[in-house]
């Protein structure tokens, strides 16, 4: 896969998750590798439902019933996740892998402060005391812009405000100083302001605590001000994977190509209507054969109905999924 400068932290190989149900066996991610460098910030984009949810719930092991992780390796700095016994999974979360879950009004919560969740989460992690836990608390709280948190630690999470919660969300993510924090949709149901607001808190503390990023969105706008390298997910693969300067300047594959044209852009005429991607995607429990986007893919060529195209590298660290496009 992507050959990078910096030192591999956390390594996807091959993984393949399924959710077995009555209907069928729904393949989410089915065979996706990539790799995630010491300090870096990967973008894992794509439409819903392309499996990126999946993978990093995956990468957690956190995947519930009927969905199993089947076969691959996740390695945190050489260590297969996969094989830990499940004491030891949980002292990889939180303590070296945490992760902002997507909906920060259903994340926490109701019946417990914002205090006594982060410090759960520091006493489970640090072994610290409660006064010490509170004190631990209190400071990362102040780190994610909580003001006065000597008095807001004690509040409960529908006294706050949505960016407030989201902020609680990070606190609780980073207040354990992990390796790699896992950033599903960070500011999604937030206003624009807010969300520009969480976005530079996420840089400015990842600076701070020299901690690797995956940053899960569908955003291409946040991806090319926060992330290093992008991986494009389709139908539960790796569609296209490339540094963001790269793939955003010279896109490899069809499906990459029609993301940036769905995004609004100054230079449009005012009343000009988005292009948009044609069809939806497509059912997990029966991918297409072949290439899994030529359904919808204006360049697609009859090739691209039988054979299921490699992930190759067309040019130097960049690697795309497409018979058509070299």
């Amino acid at each position: 896969m992507l050959k990078v400068e910096s030192v591999n932290l956390l390594q996807v190989k091959d993984l393949h998750t399924s959710f077995h149900t009555l209907d069928g066996i729904a393949r989410a991610v089915d065979g996706v590798s990539f790799e995630v460098g010491e300090g870096e910030t990967v973008g894992l984009v794509g439409e819903s439902g392309c499996g990126k949810s999946v993978t990093a719930l995956s990468i957690l092991r956190l995947v519930d019933a009927p969905g199993r992780i089947e076969s691959g390796e996740i390695l945190l700095r050489g260590r297969n996740l996969l094989t830990l016994p499940k004491k030891e999974m949980r002292a990889v979360r939180g303590g070296q892998i945490s992760m902002i879950f997507q909906e920060p009004m259903t994340s926490l919560n109701p019946v417990f402060t914002i205090g006594d969740q982060v410090i759960e989460a520091v006493r489970l992690h640090q072994k610290l005391g409660v006064a010490e836990a509170r004190q631990e608390a209190i400071e990362m709280l102040r780190k994610v812009g909580i003001p006065s948190p000597e008095q807001r630690i004690d509040s409960y999470p529908h006294q706050l405000s949505g960016g407030m919660k989201q902020r609680v969300m990070i606190a609780m993510a980073l207040v354990c100083r992990p390796s790699l924090l896992i950033a599903d949709e960070p500011t999604t149901a937030l206003d624009v302001t807010i969300q520009a607001e969480i976005l530079d808190l996420l840089a400015a503390l990842q600076g701070e605590l020299k901690m690797a990023v995956l940053l899960i969105t569908h955003n291409l706008g946040i991806v090319a001000g926060m992330a290093r390298r992008v991986v494009v997910m389709y139908a539960g693969k790796v569609a296209e994977s490339a540094e963001t300067a790269d793939l955003f300047e010279n896109p490899r594959h069809p499906y990459t190509m029609l993301l940036f044209k769905a995004v609004p852009r100054l230079d449009t005429p005012r009343l000009s209507r988005l292009e948009d991607i044609k069809g939806v995607v497509p059912n997990p429990k029966r991918w297409p054969a072949g290439c899994r986007f030529h359904p919808r893919c204006p360049y697609a060529i009859e090739k691209c109905s039988r054979q299921e195209p490699p992930l190759e590298e067309k040019r130097p660290n960049h690697w795309a999924a497409c018979w058509v496009l070299k």
